[in-house]
This record gives C-alpha cells, sequence and structure tokens, in this order.
C-alpha cells in the first residue's frame, strides 16, 4: 500500500496544499471552488481530526512553549495552551490564487507555497487574529510534557523543510499576503482595510542551519524570544468571532510558522507608515512572536488541566473517604484549626454560577484573621502551597502600600497601538487569588492606590473587573475565588465570610503521595461543577428557617442569607450529593454557630 504523500506532524502544509488540489479538480464545472472554499473547509480538517483522534496522533504533537520553541522546527504541527489576552481583529489574505491553470492556496500561511505570478487572479479570504498569552497563575504540575526530540526526527523534519525552502529560492521572493484590519474587540462593525503587497515575506533560515550544524539541539531558532513570557498569535479560520472571547483559555492545534528576519519596508512614504503604526505586524513581529495557524481548537476546562482524569461518577462511598483526607490535609497546613479547615473546602468549591439583577450567586470569598506577618509566614506560606498543589491556576499577592500605589490591576488598551495592556486582574475563569494583608503598614494611598483598592474590593463584591479603553470603560465578567489573610477584618476587601484563625499547633510539613494529590484534585474539579437542585420541601423548611432566623436577628439582611444558602449548597456538594438535605443544613447551621463563637 502507497503511504501518504505528506506527513502530518513534520508537512502539515502539504496535506492542506494537496486536499485543497483534489478538491478544486472534484468540483463541478458550474461551481468557482475558489470562492466556493472561502470561509469554509473543503475537507482538510477531516484529515487532521482522524489522524490526531482516531489515529492517535495527538499524543505526537508537541507543545509549543518556552521550553520546546527552541527544537520544533516551524511549518510543522503544534499544540498551543493559554488564555487568550487579546482580540485583535481580522486579516485580510490572499487565500487562494491561479498559477496558470491551477488555483493554489495560501490558507494555514504567513507565505506562499510556491511563487506567486507577476499577474494572477485571486480570492480574498479572512481570518481573525487572536494573542494568546501563558495562563496567568499556572501552577507547574499542570504543564503537559512534549514528545522528546530525537536527531532523526529533527533531521526529517529538517530534511522536509529545507527543500521546502530550497524550492521557494529558486523561484522568487514570497509575496506577503497579509492585509490587516485591527478592531477592539468590543467593536465587531469596525472598519476593514486591505493593504496587498506591503511586506515582503522572507522564508525561515532557521530549519537550513541546523541542517548545516548537523541538528544540533543546542541551536536555536528563536534567539529573540522571552521564554519567561512566550506568548503566541493564532490565527483562527472560519469560525464565528464570538466563538472565542476575551480571557478563555483554549487549545489551538496548528502550523507553527516562525520568522527570524525583520521585516524592511522599503516606501517611506507618509501615509504607508501612519498605516504601518497601526498594523499587528510592529507590535507583535514576526521576529519575536510566533504564529500559529489554528486547524482545531477547543475550550479547555479544569479537567483538562489534570494528569489521568477520569470522569467518574462521584458516589457518596467515594467522596466520602477523599472528603476527609482533604480535610485532614487543609487542617493540618492550618495548625490542627479544623473549623477553618471546613470554611476554606467550602471557599475551594465555591464557583460563580449565576447574576441574578445585581446578586451574584455561588461565590464564597474567604477572609481569614488574626494573622500576623509571622504566622502568615508559617501557617499562611502552608495553605498558599497547599492550595498551589490543588488548583491549576492560583495567583498571591503580598498587599502592601507601596504595591497597590505602583501595580497595574486594570488591563488597559493602548490606542496607539491597538493593544491591550494586561493587568494584574486579567485572569483566566477559575483562578484562586490570595491576597496577604499582613505586610500592610501605615502609609498614604495616592490615586493609583485608591484606584487599585476599589478595583479589587469590586471584584470581590461583584466578580467584575473594569477595563480601561481610554474613552470609556468596560466591566468585563470575572469568576475568581479570593482568599484573603489579615489581623483583623479587612476594610479594604470585605469578604463573604470573615473566620478568625485559632491554630492549635505547628505541624512538620508532608508532602502528600501522588495518588492523594489526584484524588483531591478530581474531587475539587468535579464536586465544583455538580449541579444542584433542592426538593420543594426543602425549599419551604429553609423560606421557614431563615424568616425566622430575620426575625430573631435583625442584623441579618439579604446578603447573610444568601451566603448560607451558598454554604449550604456547597456543604451538599462537598459530600457529592446534587440536593439539600437536612442532615447538611444542620451541618451549616452548626458550623455558623461556631464561626460566631470565634467573633464574639
Amino acid at each position: 500500500m502507497v503511504g501518504l504523500p505528506y506527513d502530518f506532524l513534520a508537512n502539515p502544509l502539504g496535506a492542506v496544499r494537496l486536499s485543497f488540489e483534489k478538491a478544486v479538480a472534484e468540483a463541478p464545472p458550474n461551481v468557482d471552488p475558489p470562492a466556493a472554499f472561502r470561509g469554509k473547509d473543503w475537507g482538510v480538517l477531516d484529515l487532521f481530526r482522524d489522524f490526531l483522534f482516531e489515529q492517535g496522533g495527538l499524543s505526537q504533537v508537541p507543545v509549543l512553549d518556552a521550553s520546546t520553541i527552541r527544537w520544533i522546527q516551524p511549518n510543522t504541527l503544534v499544540r498551543v495552551r493559554g488564555m487568550v489576552q487579546d482580540m485583535l481583529g481580522n486579516e485580510f489574505y490572499i487565500g487562494a490564487y491561479k498559477d496558470g491553470s491551477i488555483w493554489r492556496t495560501n490558507k494555514f500561511t504567513d507565505s506562499a507555497l510556491f511563487p506567486m505570478p507577476p499577474a494572477y487572479e485571486t480570492q480574498l479570504w479572512e481570518r481573525h487574529l487572536f494573542h494568546c498569552v501563558p495562563i496567568p497563575g499556572q501552577n507547574s504540575w499542570t504543564m503537559e510534557l512534549s514528545p522528546s526530540p530525537t536527531v532523526r526526527n529533527m533531521l526529517g523534519c529538517c530534511t522536509s523543510q529545507h527543500g521546502e525552502k530550497r524550492r521557494r529560492e529558486e523561484d522568487a521572493d514570497g509575496m506577503d499576503l497579509n492585509c490587516s484590519d485591527h478592531g477592539d474587540q468590543t467593536s465587531p462593525s469596525s472598519s476593514k482595510k486591505q493593504k496587498e503587497d506591503e511586506y515582503l515575506c522572507h522564508p525561515s533560515h532557521s530549519s537550513a542551519e541546523l541542517v548545516n550544524h548537523g541538528c544540533s539541539l543546542q541551536q536555536s531558532n528563536v534567539a529573540n524570544f522571552d521564554a519567561s513570557s512566550l506568548s503566541c498569535l493564532v490565527k483562527v479560520y472560519d469560525m464565528p468571532e464570538s466563538h472565542i472571547k476575551l480571557n478563555d483559555v483554549f487549545e489551538f492545534i496548528g502550523i507553527y510558522t516562525f520568522d527570524p528576519d525583520p521585516v524592511v519596508h522599503n516606501d517611506d512614504s507618509d501615509d504607508l507608515m501612519d498605516d504601518l503604526m497601526e498594523d499587528v505586524m510592529v507590535h507583535l513581529p514576526p521576529s519575536k512572536v510566533p504564529r500559529v495557524h489554528c486547524l482545531i481548537c477547543r475550550k479547555l476546562a479544569v479537567q483538562d488541566f489534570l494528569s489521568n482524569f477520569h470522569v467518574i461518577e462521584p458516589l457518596p462511598s467515594i467522596v466520602k473517604g477523599i472528603r476527609e483526607s482533604l480535610l485532614g490535609h487543609l487542617s493540618m497546613a492550618l495548625g490542627n484549626d479544623g473549623l477553618a479547615a471546613q470554611c476554606v473546602l467550602l471557599h475551594l468549591l465555591s464557583r460563580l454560577r449565576a447574576r441574578v439583577d445585581v446578586v451574584t450567586v455561588g461565590k464564597l470569598s474567604l477572609n481569614l484573621t488574626s494573622f500576623t506577618r509571622e504566622s502568615a509566614s508559617v501557617f499562611g506560606n502552608q495553605l498558599t502551597a497547599a492550595i498551589q498543589m490543588l488548583l491549576p491556576f492560583t495567583h498571591a499577592i503580598p498587599l502592601t502600600v507601596e504595591y497597590l500605589n505602583t501595580a497595574t490591576l486594570k488591563p488597559r488598551k493602548n490606542n496607539q497601538t491597538g493593544r491591550l495592556v494586561a493587568g494584574v486582574l486579567q485572569l483566566a475563569e477559575g483562578t484562586h487569588l490570595t491576597i496577604d494583608e499582613t505586610h500592610m503598614q501605615a502609609g498614604v494611598l495616592d490615586s493609583n492606590g485608591v484606584e487599585n483598592a476599589r478595583l479589587l474590593k469590586h471584584l470581590m463584591e461583584w466578580q467584575t473587573v473594569e477595563y480601561d479603553f481610554e474613552y470609556y470603560k468596560l466591566e468585563m465578567a470575572a469568576d475568581v475565588q479570593l482568599l484573603i489573610l489579615s489581623e483583623g477584618k479587612s476594610n479594604i476587601l470585605p469578604a463573604d465570610l470573615v473566620l478568625p484563625f485559632r491554630p492549635t499547633a505547628v505541624a512538620a510539613a508532608v508532602n502528600p503521595s501522588a495518588e492523594e494529590l489526584q484524588a483531591w484534585r478530581w474531587y475539587l474539579a468535579t464536586l465544583k461543577s455538580l449541579p444542584h437542585s433542592s426538593e420543594p420541601e426543602m425549599h419551604q423548611l429553609l423560606q421557614d428557617e431563615l424568616v425566622a432566623a430575620m426575625r430573631g436577628d435583625r442584623s441579618l439582611g439579604c446578603t447573610d442569607l444568601n451566603r448560607l444558602l451558598t454554604m449550604a449548597q456547597l456543604m451538599s456538594s462537598s459530600f457529592g450529593e446534587k440536593t439539600l438535605s437536612l442532615e447538611r443544613w444542620q451541618m451549616v447551621k452548626e458550623l455558623e454557630r461556631l464561626r460566631k463563637e470565634r467573633l464574639k
């Protein structure tokens, strides 16, 4: 049997080219194939889906990150996992052109695979641009390892691309196909400007250099990249722009392209330079920011970052044992404070479930008080380390007057560059944020400090972050768990649940086993997304008890009642139960009674 004429991993563009030519050849005589294929798939995606998911090829695709970009070759298949930090609008490009009597395509690439003749018939197509960055606060245990490169694989990859490069260089330099249009993510109707033939896309020299050096693994293709903050410009095809939203966490599988040479422009006209200052090529140059042309993408959930994750029904018999061991682990980190451990567990299971008018349903921020700087350095650090080992995305802020005055928490749009400048609070959904106020000392907040304190408070109360677009402000929805460690009740960040911390012992640090960590991570990820409902009888009981509680304590308000209902739902979820029972409601009432005793 004759093998495939292309390699999905080392030469994915071969699959694109040959499948396009086949689709054109098989098109009916009365159909203009290039026009018909605009914004549509001609069958190439099915080829990649079959290779990736039916033939098991997904495990062979390397993850493009700071550790692998040193050896991954351009024009090969990669995976990128990251957060959509900015939406850069749409880009026009020459998607198809006629070479003599043959139609060819430039889809999924930045430059023509074949020399484009001086006079040719073209089809202008469109793609979406997204700036993708490493997920803020992503913990190292979630990083997926890529298949290790071998010299044989590298040589094969190098040889394939070197041959392609030589074919291009023997004819003519490739023509740039990009016509950028930079729109705000909030302005889908923004104008689109076509810029044909503005840039000369040089083919990559890195493959040839690797061949000449015997494919030494120490040879870097990307000397100009900042490994600590590797980001990608992802180009998405044939998909509604609304499918991908700002701050979404996605996995993109696509073709990696890289141009090590800065682009040189020969046109010195003022109009051209004005246009260039608005173009993504200037502020995200291909010599520093790799491009990934997306073939397949999917939005990621917490479960996708857990190794060996299996979808198992959270039966109470299974959940109970895991719950007890996790509570024991949290209690040990908190100096045997079992009450604090129970509150932390409910806090870790919380998430924003809905927004009803001005009420955010499901969140449960926690303020552990009675910390000093010394005790925070012990128990606070132990708790922070424990949470980092349990949740995929965590971030810690040692809050001081200087930090509030100098930090950039709010994302801002730079209208000169057309770029969204990230702030500390531009976080992915499900991120856990620990704020340590024990470092706070007397001082004066300037205007930036006051604004930052307001932003943190707003995030805690409403689960929204204000983005500054220079001429207007925009509230963006968030889902961030907030834990505050403070000496007294925080005046800056009013949490839903306040509990004085009472440690009784300093336990030696105990490293849980890999099996325990895996079970705890499964427990939190599974039960956090568990649906919840209440029976009519239980609903009536809760209503009667809450009315009676308000009559007995006039200080109780709607916020307190909402918190109690949230805690009841989380208590049920912690046992793997989808409906609230009288037993779990009694447990919440006892937890609340013990908490109020400490507050006295």
